[in-house]
């Protein structure tokens, strides 16, 4: 211990404590540091500086160029009454420039910073450390994040971090006190033994100082003072030494409101454990109160599909274990063989203590009932000494290890698929044996142990794996603790056989397993991408060529009159939507995802895409108006229209992007990010376009059949129903209809939607030019007009009389011939209801 302590980089021992050992040379004279010798200055007001040397691109005070080693500051905290004698390094609180330690009445908390190029703060609480001195230490790895120990143990971690902006003063000096402040109410308390190392220490150097300078053998509790604990190597019977914590966790129900604070006391319960045996009703009491607690922490507020949950009940987990562990080694060995079993609404649970002799079984198996269980052969038993069994099957354990990120499990193969979470699909189940049963180093050897485990899927589990663009992994999992951290694992285990029922599972160890399972969707092959890629670029530059044509065309003819109303002003602006909206998105195949053009592209695809979409609903409003009813003047539906078309999609964007920048243009493609939720920000008004007009296009297709059927009755014309037919072949490119394919080729069950999406969807702009200009019959007329017109102007004849551009012409009617049989705008005197199919 005293070797690690050796290897820091600066050391101050401050005060004389007893029960912390200080580290001495060979004269018996304390030393001040390996690098730079530690100064302290001690000033009236209660603030302790501490100096180390030059400061200037120091890992120290600019965590940021540690480098890939990391860093680790180490001390000794107590909070003590406010009339109590102020140690020279006393107070509330330490900041320096990379770091802050502070806490209060309900918490400690250790926060962790970077100043360079990526302004970062890690923040780690656990329980305040009381009246008593506890060892505080922390290590920052750039890849690792902060990891805070209490009395040596793993207490919590904040791997990930956030961006900060708003940390205070700079200065590379250490400080410690209360800085004569008095309003910020810190808890007074007292510091000792401030050690930095400049690298991150190993979980094993950390316990092997910690043990050092405390000189005890033993984990130690951080509620009790240190020098009223011993080591014996025998435990002692005691019946009342338990009683006072069955009492305080009795006594404890409900008082806790947040888990980081709950999982601080669990674990100081887990330390404070005495050494001394106890009577199977005892570890009973004990075990049905501890249960209790760990149901009170289950049902505090967390949320399931974040990752630090997985880490607090990891950690939750390791305290369970450690506590079931000391009671069956600590069971009476007066009144031994022991079996403790029983169920809670947390667990089964089995305590057992027996020679491997009394067994009489070819293996050992828990639960003895049910279908997950663990099964251990007789043989792996060492036969020669007193065995200790604890078991237990967790009920709802597996609902918070949802949204595991593959990169922080030590599973290659999960590791390969970076960007699909995995979840927990079955129960979580724990067997420990002490001493460790002799099992097979090989996976094709014996004996091994055979785990069995029902599959429990969510239902939006249980539909990934039956989609049949997924492909489904299943992995035989477990707690891996040797680094202080809960990491899953499948290093020693291998799934020897199973279906989406059921898993089993052979392993060479014992701890805490369960089944993971990781949904990747199937990537289409180089063929199916090639084909897709080919149609989007013909599609897209065909629609690009047709969008064009039908703006100059609209262009030309906008001086006549038909030509001149709002049907085509909206139409030109669907077309100038889709038209920008395709040549970006030709464009940005060019650009990497990441770069600042790709970014800039993926916004504004979102913005024009978003528009295409909000004119589409103006179309259908328009001919809700025109066709069913009637509402507005032409001038304030106007504004309206232009209000939705172009205001909406600005809004969406604005807020989209303030929100989450950094989800456009970053993976995979230049377009919003599929990982984060940002492509809701255009999925949902999309939806919402699309049933909107879904539902318009059905009524007006009623209102179309029952005036063609009419028509048929009273002039018994056949070809009226074809009507029906073409209105919704024309209506359909404008609504936005065909991106129903689009919804379907997401969860695409049959590759057949994604050529039927990629193949309209490119063509939108095409068939849009050719049932709104090329086979429009008043564009039609309208260009002939037009085409006369200059015909007239050219030839220079100014006597005649040009025939004027009515009705007649409109209609393709000659003068004085009878129009068609189908009415579109029903002028009879006796009509109630006027319906102008003008628009279709």
């Amino acid at each position: 211990g005293f070797k690690v302590l050796a290897s820091a980089s600066h050391y101050w021992p401050l005060e004389d404590v007893d029960g912390i050992h200080e580290f001495r040379d060979t004269n018996g004279d304390i030393v001040e540091g390996m690098v730079n010798k530690g100064i302290y200055v001690t000033e009236n007001k209660g603030v302790t500086i501490l100096f180390f040397g030059s400061y200037q691109n120091s890992c120290i005070s600019n965590p940021e160029i540690c480098g890939p080693e990391g860093v680790t500051f180490s001390f000794f905290w107590k909070t003590q009454d406010q009339h109590a004698k102020f140690l020279p390094a006393s107070g509330g609180q330490v900041i320096s420039s990379g770091f802050k330690i502070c806490s209060n009445e309900a918490e400690g908390s250790v926060e962790f910073y970077t100043r360079g190029n990526a302004m970062m703060k890690w923040k780690a609480s656990f329980s305040p450390p009381g009246p008593y001195w506890t060892h505080i230490l922390f290590t920052w790895k750039s890849r690792e994040g902060l990891k805070v120990y209490v009395n040596g143990t793993l207490n919590t971690t904040d791997p990930n971090g956030k961006v900060f902006y708003d940390y205070g003063d700079p200065s590379a000096n250490l400080l410690t006190g209360t800085e004569g402040d008095q309003t910020k109410r810190y808890v007074n308390g007292a510091f000792d033994e401030f050690i930095i190392w400049e690298r991150a220490l190993t979980p094993n150097e950390i316990e092997q100082y910690f043990t050092a300078a405390v000189g005890v053998q033993v984990l130690l509790s951080s509620t009790l003072p240190w020098s009223v604990m011993t080591t014996t190597t025998k435990p002692v019977l005691s019946t009342n030494a338990y009683r006072p914590i069955i009492t305080n966790l009795t006594e404890e129900r409900g008082n806790f409101h947040s888990p980081d604070t709950m999982l601080a006391y669990l674990e100081n319960v887990s330390f404070s454990l005495p050494n001394k045996s106890l009577s199977e009703s005892t570890a009973l009491s004990l075990t049905e109160a501890f249960l209790k607690a760990i149901e009170d922490f289950m049902l505090l507020p967390n949320r399931s599909d974040e990752p630090e949950t997985s880490y607090i009940f990891g950690s939750l987990i390791q305290t369970i274990d450690s506590v079931m562990a000391h009671m069956t080694c600590n069971l009476d060995e007066n009144s031994l063989p022991s079996t403790l079993e029983g169920t809670s609404s947390v667990a089964d649970y089995a305590l057992i203590k027996m020679h491997p002799q009394m067994l009489n079984l070819s293996h050992y198996r828990f639960p003895s009932q049910g279908q997950s269980y663990i099964s251990i052969p007789s043989e792996a038993f060492n036969e020669k000494a007193w065995i200790t069994i604890v078991g237990l099957l967790y009920h709802n354990m597996h609902y918070f290890f949802h949204n595991i990120n593959p990169m922080d499990t030590k599973i290659a193969e999960a590791a390969a698929y970076k960007g699909y979470m995995i979840s927990a699909a079955s129960y979580l189940i724990s067997v420990k044996v002490e001493p460790l049963p002799k099992l097979s180093h090989s996976l094709s050897g014996s004996p091994l142990i055979t785990i069995q485990l029902t599959h429990k899927l969510t239902p939006r589990q249980y539909s990934q794996a039956l989609n049949k663009s997924n492909r489904v992994h299943l992995y035989c999992a477990f707690l891996d603790y040797s680094n202080g951290t809960g990491v899953w694992s499948n290093e020693g285990c291998v799934r020897e056989s199973g279906d989406l029922n059921y898993s089993v599972c052979l392993c060479n160890h014992l701890t805490n397993f369960a089944i993971l399972m990781q949904v990747v969707p199937l990537k289409l092959t180089r063929e199916h991408q090639v084909a897709l890629s080919s149609i989007t670029y013909v599609g897209c530059a065909l629609s690009i060529f047709c969008l064009t044509i039908t703006l100059v065309t609209f262009a030309i003819l906008s001086s006549v009159s038909t030509i001149r109303n709002q049907r085509y002003h909206i139409h030109a602006n669907l077309s100038f939507a889709v038209l920008v909206a395709q040549i970006l998105l030709l464009t940005s195949f060019q650009f990497s995802p990441g770069t600042v053009p790709c970014k800039i592209l993926a916004i504004l695809l979102h913005f024009f895409f978003l528009s295409a979409f909000a004119w589409m609903l103006v179309e259908g409003f328009h001919l809700y108006s025109m066709v069913i009813k009637v509402f507005g003047s032409e001038e304030s539906k106007h504004l309206y229209y232009y209000g939705i078309g172009w205001g909406c999609p600005l809004v969406i964007c604005v807020i989209s992007t303030s929100a989450s920048l950094d989800s456009y243009g970053e993976s995979g493609n230049c377009w919003l990010s599929l990982e984060n939720g940002a492509i809701w920000a255009f999925v949902a008004p999309a939806l919402f376009v699309i049933l909107v007009n879904i539902g318009i296009l059905i009524a007006v297709t009623r209102v179309i059949s029952r005036i063609s059927a009419d028509n048929y009755k009273v002039h018994g014309d056949a070809n009226a129903f074809k009507l029906t037919a073409k209105a919704v072949a024309v209506l359909l490119p404008i609504l936005g209809s065909s991106w129903i394919f689009g919804v379907l080729a997401v969860n695409a069950h049959a590759l057949v939607f994604q050529y039927i999406f990629a193949v309209f969807n490119s063509l939108q702009g095409f068939f849009m030019f050719l049932f709104h200009c090329l086979l429009n019959s008043e564009v039609r007329a309208a260009f002939k007009h037009k085409t006369k017109v200059w015909s007239l102007t050219s030839s220079s004849t100014r006597n005649i009389n040009v025939k004027p551009f009515n009705s007649d012409i409109m209609t393709g009617n000659r003068p004085g011939t009878t129009p068609t049989k189908l009415n579109t705008w029903d002028k009879s005197t006796n009509s109630g209801n006027r319906i102008d199919l003008s628009a279709v």
